[in-house]
Parts: structure tokens; sequence; C-alpha cells
């Protein structure tokens, strides 16, 4: 499907009901809209003139989601997205790099060109200084484009030393009722139950929240670990976000990119040990106990990574002095 196809099919009546109780049709049509989404981002990042507004890509998101929850979320578990990007791009490694060294990221980009095991250089060529919004989700599931956000947790961090995270927030978000007797989606993972969603607005229909993130998405670079995940959840959740991705105004730094380039003992560790992993990595940094997990909730994760980040930071003597 190319984008004038894909545009084409958004234009079509959505008539859910048409097709519920029928899963092979409820599964095609998933598959049609999910592959129009995929045509649409695509032409949306590459197109400084797409010709449409993101929004269409948004309704899209929400009319899948709406048609997902019908044919189960067990089914889709473990489906990979189409929309999930696995790592940030070149382009904005680099840009993160130069907003945290005070410099420009076609600086970095020059020093890097487009090698993986340079970044270990760049990330050090300079002192770090500047401030970042540190901010985690969970969800429930992995596809942007067929789950709920149902957690978010940031704070804001200067990046020196001895620097604390200040200005906490933390926030449920509701999913659709038909979950209050299905069950939240991986709470073995994350041990959110419905008792902290009920009553609670769902991410999409929650204007202030929006509102509040974006503008600090706006005004601080924002950190994540594995950020690829909450950019790829964001540009389909947050209004708002990707025009703001695409004109240069949020910058997205990953925390496990630093973790693997700066952190030499992740080369000489079994991959299978997921050593980039934040719990992982915080224990080598003395952040979380050998006996501690991570929480897997926003805020409490955020602050984990924030404090990791600074360890292995003040370890290699990368602040500004």
């Amino acid at each position: 499907m190319n984008a004038q196809q894909a545009l084409e099919y958004s234009m079509q009546p959505f008539i859910p009901m048409f097709i519920y109780g029928d899963y092979d049709a409820m599964e095609s049509e998933r598959q049609r809209g999910e592959e129009a989404m995929k045509a649409l981002l695509d032409e949306w990042r590459t197109n400084e003139e797409p010709g449409f507004d993101f929004g269409v890509i948004l309704t899209l998101a929400d009319q899948n989601r709406e048609l997902c929850d019908q044919i189960g979320e067990a089914r889709l578990r473990n489906l990979s997205s189409p929309l999930l990007a696995r790592n940030l791009t070149d382009a904005d490694l680099c840009a993160g790099i130069g907003k945290m060294q005070g410099r420009a990221a076609s600086a970095v980009a020059r020093e890097v060109r487009g090698d993986r095991d340079a970044y270990s250089v760049a990330y050090v060529r300079k002192p770090i200084k500047g401030t970042v919004l540190g901010i985690d989700i969970e969800t429930t599931g992995r596809a942007p484009e067929r789950g709920y956000i149902i957690n978010v947790g940031w704070e804001i961090m200067e990046l020196t030393s001895d620097a604390v995270p200040h200005d906490p927030q933390a926030f449920y978000c509701g999913i659709p009722d038909m979950y209050r007797e299905t069950g939240v989606p991986l709470a073995d993972i994350h041990h959110i139950q419905w008792s902290d969603l009920d009553g609670k607005t769902p991410f999409r229909e929650d204007v202030k929240l929006q509102k509040e993130l974006l503008k600090l998405m706006k005004r601080y670079p924002i950190m994540a670990h594995n950020a690829a995940f909450e950019d790829s959840w964001f540009m389909l959740h947050l209004p708002g976000y990707a025009e703001a991705r695409r004109a240069g105004k949020i910058i997205v730094i990953d925390s496990r990119h630093i973790c693997r380039s700066v952190d030499g003992e992740v080369r000489t560790l079994p991959r299978e040990s997921a050593p980039a992993s934040l719990q992982n990595w915080a224990r080598r940094r003395g952040t979380l106990a050998a006996d501690e997990n991570e929480l897997h909730l926003g805020l409490d994760d955020t602050d984990l990574m924030l404090r990791t980040v600074q360890a292995e930071f003040n370890l290699k003597n990368m602040f500004l002095k």
C-alpha cells in the first residue's frame, strides 16, 4: 500500500460493528489499517510536504485500538508491530549528544560518520551539561497502534555531578471498561491493576496532561531508556508530538544507547544477560541494590534511570567542571 492508497483507505467509513464477531474479517481489517498507518508514517517522515495532517494517522490508530480490543489483546500480544521503532536514527543520536554537549548535531555527525562504534568517543569528546526531562511510560503492550498508555512518570534533572532529580510527576491513565473483567494486560510485569486505573481518564482523552507533557518536551530534551519505545508511542498517542519532532523542537536522548556506548562492561558481558537493561546497568553502577528489581512504574524507573546516567557520567568524568 502506498501513501495515496493509505489516504484513500483513511477516508472510508469506519463501521466496526459490521465485522465484530468475525475474526477473519477483523484480522483482515487490522492488517489493512496498520499497513495504511505505516505507509502514511513513512511518507510523513520522508516528505517535507506530505499532503495530509498527522491527525489522520492518530485517527487510524484510535480506530485500530478499538478493533484490536475486539480481536483480543492475548491474540495479538506476540505479534510484531510495524510502527514500533527498534532504535533511534543516527540523526537523533547525534542531535541528543549535541544537545548535552552544547554543540551542533552536524558536528557530532561529522565525527561519527555513520560508524556505530564511534559514538563511544563522541559521548566523551566534550563535557556534558544542560537539563533533561527524564520520562518513562507503562503500556498494555509493545505495539503503539494497538495498546494504551496506562502510566507515565517524569522528572527534571540538571546534568551535573551532584544534581538531584526534581519536580516528579506520575499519572495513571484509563483503558476501556472491558479490561475490568479481563484484567490489565502485562500486569505480571508492571503490576498495575484495574483498581489503579478505575475512573482515570485515558491518555488519548486527557488534554490537560497532553498539553503539559508537550510543553515540557519542547523545553527540555527528553531522556528515556530505550527511547525509541517512548518515541514510537508518543507519535501515535500525543497530539502535536510528531509535528514538533519533525520541526526539531523535541530532541530525544536514549540512555540505553549511552550505556551501550560508554559503559565498557556491556561489551564483555554475555548478550543474553541483557547488560544494557536499566536494571542490570543500575546494579553495576550501585543505584540499585543487587537484590532489588526495577519496578516498571513510570516515575520510579525514570528516577532510577537519571541517577544511573549520572553515576555513569561521574565514573567517566564527563560532566562540565
